[in-house]
């Protein structure tokens, strides 16, 4: 009896330690997006930012308030300092001096000082800055959780088009082997050709040799959407959504009844915290030809004696306590702060030009994305009937083939187009759900994710 609890409890902390060795997740498309915003490393390291942010904010904030700092000194003069003093104070003659020794062997020295900021045009500047740079972080966020959707849109699609090439090419190789293995059948009763034969083995080795380099896809695109998703290299990860359903979901253009508003595109946000931040390094060089003004109160006390006696009752100790207030005015710097403000102002206009040149790019990638879009829609009309069509051909060839009206070299040929055309549809429905996740990474950029105010 004993010798089964231990084993059940081996096992239970066995599946507590690893919990996820056999774990399998489940997927539909949103589904992925959603887990791969919680728990890829680049979004968690993004996330990791914005706290850093906040704390970089409170930092800069902090050091405008109070400042309370003490200090504790003690000293021990092994040999102390010897003074000389005319020696006809103590009774001596006059013209002579005597070596005197003034204070104690050993003192100590405690301090508590409070400082306080009262003005400073550099701090006031630095309040903004701390502002900009928590925004900063959270518009990197945005854009690094745009991109990790848009790869997990693309790593999803590839691995659903490596399963559907595969059952394709699957479905392919059982037609071709039945072809092949009739085609052997007839060359041995000597009422047909070599020929037949070798062309239709020629065809039957390619889509073999096809279909188990996609077997070996198929294991690294999984691995890639593991990656992407943020678990386990070799975790064993379900799709719940086939390719084609997905493609339905979308052919409807979402920016077709929708103007294009630039200035909520992430990138164009990026670049407007940057000409933010010029600005404000314009206002800090100008802060520097302010004065700084800062006050202070200290308190302490101090003991002298000859033998370390600071930690028994009857030592005495001495108070003492400072208030005082401190100005620094800048008067002349030899024109060094003028030449660092002009800097300034020469890579704010830099930063405006980069704004400028920032929505022009974006406009122009919205309208190269709508193209493309468009582009990838028309091609999976098209490549749709393209493959009803070849499919019809390859069936009538097929059965030409089997009453011998055509020959092998007729059949491979419309199996071929067949083969392409499968390719060509597969490959025109995952351009339109990546071409439709890149136009809605542009267009609707951070609204995509996040409510904005």
């Amino acid at each position: 009896m004993m010798k089964n609890f231990g084993l059940v409890l081996s096992l239970f902390f066995t599946a507590m330690v690893y919990p996820q060795e056999n774990a399998t997740y489940r997927f539909s498309l949103e589904e992925a997006i959603a887990f791969a915003l919680e728990n890829n490393r680049e979004a968690i390291n993004a996330a990791r930012d914005i706290d850093a942010a906040e704390k970089q904010k409170w930092e800069t904030t902090a050091t405008g308030l109070p400042q309370i700092s003490a200090n504790v000194e003690y000293q021990n003069f092994l040999k102390q300092i010897v003074s000389l003093i005319p020696a006809e104070f103590l009774g001596g003659e006059p013209g002579e001096f005597a070596e005197v020794i003034f204070g104690t062997k050993q003192n100590a020295t405690a301090t508590a000082t409070l400082r306080q900021l009262l003005f400073d045009g550099s701090y006031l500047v630095g309040l903004q800055s701390a502002k900009v740079f928590l925004e900063i972080s959270k518009n990197a966020k945005i854009r690094t959780d745009l991109e990790i959707r848009r790869s997990v849109i693309e790593a999803y699609g590839n691995v659903l088009l490596t399963e559907e090439n595969i059952v394709i090419l699957e479905n392919n190789l059982k037609t071709l082997q039945k072809n092949v293995d009739e085609t052997q059948k007839v060359f041995e009763n000597g009422l047909t050709e070599e020929e037949n034969l070798e062309q239709l083995q020629i065809t039957l080795a390619n889509v073999q040799n096809d279909l188990n380099n996609l077997r070996r896809l198929k294991d690294i695109s999984y691995k890639l959407l593991n990656i992407t998703l943020g678990i386990d290299l070799n975790a064993k990860t379900e799709l719940t959504d086939r390719l084609e359903a997905l493609t339905m979901k979308n052919l409807q253009n979402p920016t077709e009844n929708n103007p294009f508003v630039v200035d909520r595109n992430i990138d164009y946000l990026i670049a407007d915290n940057n000409l933010k931040s010029q600005e404000l390094l314009v206002k800090l060089e100008k802060s520097r030809a302010l004065p700084t003004l800062d006050a202070f109160i200290n308190g302490g006390y101090q003991a002298f004696s000859d033998s370390f006696t600071f930690f028994q009752g009857d030592q005495q100790w001495f108070g003492n306590s400072l208030l005082g207030i401190s100005l620094n005015i800048p008067i002349f710097s030899s024109l060094q702060r003028s030449a660092r403000t002009q800097r300034a102002k020469i890579e704010f206009e830099k930063a405006k030009s980069d704004l400028t040149e920032t929505e022009q790019r974006i406009q122009l990638a919205y309208e190269s994305a709508q193209s493309d879009y468009k582009f990838a829609t028309e091609q999976y009309f098209t490549f749709k009937k393209n493959l009803e069509l070849a499919e019809r051909i390859e069936l009538k060839n097929q059965v030409k083939y089997t009453e011998g009206i055509a020959t092998s070299f007729d059949l491979r040929q419309a199996q071929l187009q067949l083969y392409e055309s499968q390719n060509q549809f597969l490959r025109a429905m995952i351009d339109v759900i990546n071409k439709k996740a890149a136009l809605e990474t542009i267009s609707e950029s951070g609204d995509l994710l996040y409510e904005k105010p």
